[in-house]
């Protein structure tokens, strides 16, 4: 089938999703472009708004369950919506990224500079615009923790069905941060999403860091099952305590469902151990959920976003 075009890039249709995860699960998409400029997420945005499509946003794909029935529409994979460039100004090391740039090339640049924000950057998979998105962190009582006290700004993207585009910068005094969660750059009506992230930390390097970064790394190896398909942490950490101490104490350490498993590493990790579905990831989650619910009392909520049709 030939493929469409865009102005500026190529779409393809009915791509399977399951690659652009890290469990390596999720059905097709109708469309997929994934753009690698500017000019190609605008090219991409027209196509879909052009044709009546929905436009589904797809980041980093480590907090995300894809259905085994995939996505109707357009995806905008951001995978290679990359590059960032930094300065020291003012004191400060300020680091300019598109919101598709990897975490891992964030610490990289924090590291080079001997950085603190590295430390707690070593831990975190995905993009940097999903670091936004989610307020990204870790639960080591380090500074910083989290990704609002990394951000200076970020430049929203809003949309109508029209295909129409309108560029905003918000600094991040202006957003809604909370655990896990930032809000307040989305519209109330149309379509957005984060392009550009502006971040700084003071500029003031210690030699500890890439030591103390290798320390986190290697905890990291003997406490999380980092060598199968994971999303990282499935579930928020409840009020007072963590979602993997309650799970684990609620006895679903190595409950699975088909190739779905509750780590026995770490019991807020669900790992497929080699041909999971996603039907079977949720059939865990929910299981994991209502023992935890009968159990212990406690409503664990998801850090995942559940995307595609689950009806």
């Amino acid at each position: 089938m030939k493929e469409p075009t865009t102005q500026a890039a190529v779409v393809r249709e009915n791509v399977r999703l399951s690659p652009y995860t890290s469990w390596l699960v999720g059905g097709p998409a109708d469309f997929l472009v994934e753009p690698q400029s500017e000019e190609d997420l605008s090219a991409g945005i027209a196509f879909g708004c052009e044709r009546g499509l929905p436009i589904t946003i797809l980041g980093g794909g480590t907090n995300v369950l894809i259905s085994d029935k995939g996505i109707r529409g357009l995806v905008i994979a951001l995978k290679k919506f990359s590059g960032l460039s930094a300065e020291v100004r003012d004191g400060r090391l300020s680091i300019e990224a598109l919101s598709g740039t990897s975490k891992s090339e964030l610490l990289k640049t924090f590291l080079k500079n001997k950085l603190e924000p590295a430390i707690f950057l070593a831990g975190l998979p995905g993009d940097v615009g999903g670091g936004v998105v989610m307020n990204a962190g870790i639960g080591e009582m380090l500074k910083p923790r989290e990704f609002v006290e990394i951000t200076d700004a970020v430049e929203v993207w809003n949309w109508n069905s029209d295909g129409q585009i309108q560029k905003k910068k918000m600094l991040a005094r202006e957003l809604t941060w909370s655990y896990r969660h930032c809000e307040g750059w989305r519209e109330a009506a149309g379509a957005s999403l984060i392009a550009k992230v502006w971040m700084s930390w003071p500029h003031e390097p210690k030699e500890d860091v890439l030591s103390r970064v290798r320390s986190a790394n290697q905890v990291r190896l003997t406490k999380q099952p980092l060598d199968m398909p994971s999303c990282g942490s499935v579930f928020v950490n409840p009020p007072g305590t963590s979602a993997g101490r309650v799970v684990e104490a609620a006895g679903l350490k190595g409950f699975a469902v088909g190739g779905a498993k509750v780590s026995e590493k770490h019991a807020n990790f669900i790992v497929n151990t080699g041909a999971a579905t996603a039907s079977e990831i949720a059939q865990v989650i929910r299981h994991v959920q209502k023992t935890v619910r009968e159990k212990a009392g406690i409503e664990l909520k998801t850090e995942v976003v559940w995307l595609g049709d689950w009806a």
